[in-house]
């Protein structure tokens, strides 16, 4: 009975073996290796981040506890506010265009042989730093259009149509026959056929003068004709040159509009030639002549990008300059999974390539177009060294974002209390697009 009740009763239990992880490393292990990695999140995230929401609720000085009152002036300072203004500009446009022109250039650029070449030149801005950007951007936007590609291109477009003036500077010398009139200058007396006028004037530097200047000429008397000379009356050197009368040394003002004027409307014109000699009809008869403001009119400067009307577009297109090259290698990458059977069997059934790319190619490229357009906005949040750079002092204040004022508000004005404020109101902010990101790449990741 002993041996057979020993033999029907139940095995004593054995202890459950430590369970290792997936990889065959025991968790105290893996805890150790991870470690170091936790120490320095904690130290280099959790901590910071902690210590700038208790900071946010201080004074300026750090001694007192102000409560909200820092966050109450993220909606109550004049430059908070156009800081968050302009980043609400910067979410909206800068991810948008970025995304639109990568997408445009992964799909042209997919058909063509040259394609890696263009991809790499698109995408080449990236390799530099914003510093770098900055600064070449802060001169392609000079003012100067000897200095400013943008300046440069845009006068010369200009130019192109509405030629501007050769002698904005240009005015009567002593003794002169002309006075001021609605911009221009006009003969105190009438002039009559027969008769040689002269119109003389100073005021533009010898090396400012047209390429095609002569030396002036006395113009010679016509009886049924009124003739002149427009010139420079200037001659280098003290008592040198005869005042009213051209001289070897003088030059014409080629290309000067003369009109004549009788009662308030003008009865002919004529325009100077290279020597400055000019001739009127007979209708010009009792009129007085006048030298049209058009005349003197300031050469076109360009348009003011840095302005404070301009200046947030314009540093907006230096971050499309940098980021569309990363939007496109992206968004290449999707388009390279995109099964082409279907974009094939749409052409089959008649679908243009416009309706392929609109109805076909984006609707499946819009997991990726989506990551892409996110994380732009995660990183226009955070903007700070092209506004720094480019902006001139006299814009900054009008292209300021929050990531500049966060700067400013901590350092050049020391209110560390509102600039951590500032930098809370970021994270909160960035908050919901990272976890918008992280959510939609897993969903992803699971089909």
């Amino acid at each position: 009975m002993t041996s057979a009740a020993a033999a029907g009763a139940s095995p004593a239990p054995v202890a459950p073996r430590k369970r290792k992880s997936v990889t065959g490393t025991r968790r105290t292990v893996a805890a150790l290796f991870l470690l170091p990695a936790l120490v320095l999140l904690g130290a280099l995230v959790v901590y910071p981040i902690g210590y700038s929401i208790v900071r946010s609720f201080y004074n300026a000085s750090g001694d007192g506890f102000s409560g909200v009152d820092n966050y109450k002036a993220l909606f109550t300072d004049d430059g908070i506010r156009t800081a968050l203004k302009n980043n609400i500009i910067w979410v909206v446009f800068a991810p948008t265009v970025s995304t639109a022109l990568g997408l445009i250039f992964a799909v042209l650029t997919e058909r063509v042989r040259w394609g890696t070449a263009f991809k790499l030149v698109v995408f080449m801005p990236m390799a530099i730093s914003m510093l770098a950007a900055g600064i070449i951007f802060r001169l392609v936007y000079d003012q100067d259009p000897d200095k400013g590609v943008a300046n440069a291109v845009w006068v010369g477009v200009h130019d192109t149509f509405a030629q501007s003036s050769a002698f904005p500077k240009a005015h009567p010398g002593r003794e002169s026959p002309l006075r001021p009139d609605s911009g221009g200058f006009i003969t105190s007396a009438a002039v009559h056929t027969g008769q040689t006028v002269t119109l003389p004037l100073v005021g533009v530097a010898l090396d400012q003068m047209p390429s095609g200047a002569k030396p002036a000429a006395a113009a010679k008397a016509d009886p049924g004709k009124i003739t002149g000379t427009t010139w420079q009356d200037f001659t280098r050197g003290k008592g040198v040159g005869r005042l009213g009368a051209p001289d070897p040394s003088e030059l014409g003002y080629p290309g000067m509009k003369i009109e004549a004027v009788k009662d308030g409307k003008v009865v002919a014109s004529a325009k100077a030639a290279a020597d400055g000699t000019f001739t009127l009809p007979a209708s010009a008869d009792g009129a007085q002549l006048r030298l049209p403001a058009s005349n003197f009119k300031a050469p076109y400067n360009g348009v003011d990008w840095l302005g404070p009307s301009l200046v947030t577009p314009a540093i907006i297109g230096s971050y499309v300059w940098m980021w569309a090259g990363f939007a496109m290698v992206l968004i290449a990458a999707g388009l390279a999974g995109v099964p082409r059977e279907l974009l094939e069997a749409a052409r089959v059934d008649g679908a243009n390539e416009w309706q392929v790319f609109r109805k076909v190619t984006v609707p499946l490229l819009a997991p990726v177009l989506a990551v892409v357009t996110v994380t732009l906005m995660i990183n226009v949040l955070k903007v700070f060294d092209l506004v720094f750079i480019i902006a001139p002092g006299s814009s900054q204040d009008d292209a300021n974002v929050l990531a500049l004022e966060l700067y400013r508000k901590g350092f050049a004005e020391s209110q560390p209390g509102i600039a951590s404020a500032i930098a809370v109101f970021l994270l909160l902010l960035v908050i919901p697009v990272m976890a918008f990101n992280i959510r939609r790449l897993r969903r992803e990741g699971r089909r």
